[in-house]
């Protein structure tokens, strides 16, 4: 319950500060934490927490395009989950449930590779988490000794993106992918900032994307994009 508790107030800080969250879901053994190490080494780790043995594992990753992203590391998924897990785990699943895109890693080197994403995308239904895009990442290519299954795997998940988590392959078109898909959210923009509004200009430089800046005696102009949730704090402003 206390880590329920944490896991809450974290969340409701983490939404005031828009920042976007990827919860990594997938069958146990599919290479979650393996993927969420390597996305770490692949790009500025800013935060690592590890909250509770059975708290997800968050860190904070900057995208390609310069926005910062928080990867959650899921509790492994079996088949007939145990009501007595689910209940140890809520704090993991309502993690999921308030993510903004789901990354479902998918070991295709094992034999009921289909039946266990089955059986993932048949848990994030029964835990309510199918509001949120979801992108398969197919890992281990590898160790794929059938190029065959690949082809296969990718007409099953048209949304998906082959990857070695291992060695790395693949990873930096996912992150595009991943960011193309969180940006669908972003509104433009185009505000005149008072100087003494600097917390505003700071928010847009973290969270938005920013193409024209422009400092003048009234305040500075910024043209650029920003998540829809955030706008509303910058109506007051808009040009």
């Amino acid at each position: 319950e206390l880590v329920r508790q944490h896991r809450a107030r974290y969340r409701r800080k983490r939404r005031r500060a828009a920042i976007p969250t990827v919860a990594i879901v997938g069958y146990t053994n599919a290479g979650k934490s393996t993927l969420l190490n390597a996305l770490s080494q692949a790009n500025v780790l800013v935060a690592d927490m590890l909250f509770a043995t059975l708290d997800p594992t968050t860190r904070r990753v900057k995208m390609p395009g310069g926005r910062e992203v928080l990867f959650t590391d899921t509790v492994g998924f079996i088949q007939k989950l145990p009501t007595t897990l689910v209940a140890a785990f809520r704090a993991t699943l309502e993690e999921i449930g308030e993510a903004d895109l789901i990354l479902h890693v998918i070991d295709i080197t094992h034999r009921n590779a289909l039946q266990q994403a089955a059986t993932v995308a048949t848990i994030l239904e029964e835990i309510g988490a199918t509001h949120a895009p979801l992108i398969s990442a197919l890992n281990k290519i590898d160790r794929l000794a059938d190029p065959s299954i690949l082809s296969t795997l990718l007409a099953e998940f048209p949304n998906s993106i082959p990857i070695s988590a291992a060695t790395g392959q693949g990873i930096d078109l996912l992150l595009t992918r991943i960011e193309e898909v969180l940006n669908a959210d972003l509104v433009p923009l185009r505000v005149r900032l008072p100087y003494q509004q600097s917390q505003l200009l700071a928010l847009l430089h973290e969270h938005g994307h920013i193409r024209r800046e422009e400092y003048g005696p009234q305040g500075t102009l910024v043209e650029g994009l920003i998540p829809a949730r955030l706008s509303a704090q910058f109506r007051p402003f808009a040009l």
